[in-house]
């Protein structure tokens, strides 16, 4: 269920409370006065948390905005299948 943040029409502090997303009110009831209080448009709140989902989210983003430089080229062999020694296959395209 969402959380949604009032502001009293008296100095009170904001409160916040949490309704459904079908049917969020305009006013609610101030819990320190009674007064009818107004509900503030508020930013969301995306990508709160430290779950591992959104760290896994995290990283996803960050490589796509960002990738990893290569500075050298893999250890190993440059090629893991042997070359075939055939003439005929000197005619063919290489992938």
């Amino acid at each position: 269920m969402p959380s949604y943040t009032f502001r009293c029409q008296q100095d009170c502090a904001d409160f916040v409370a949490q309704h459904p997303i079908a049917a969020p009110p305009e006013t609610a009831v101030c819990p320190e006065c009674g007064d009818s209080a107004r509900r503030m448009i508020g930013k969301p709140a995306l990508g709160v948390g430290r779950t591992s989902a959104m760290r896994l989210q995290d990283a996803t983003r960050a490589s796509a905005d960002s990738p990893d430089v290569v500075t050298n080229l893999p250890a190993g062999s440059r090629r893991a299948t042997p070359m075939s020694t055939n003439p005929l296959h000197r005619k063919l395209p290489r992938p």
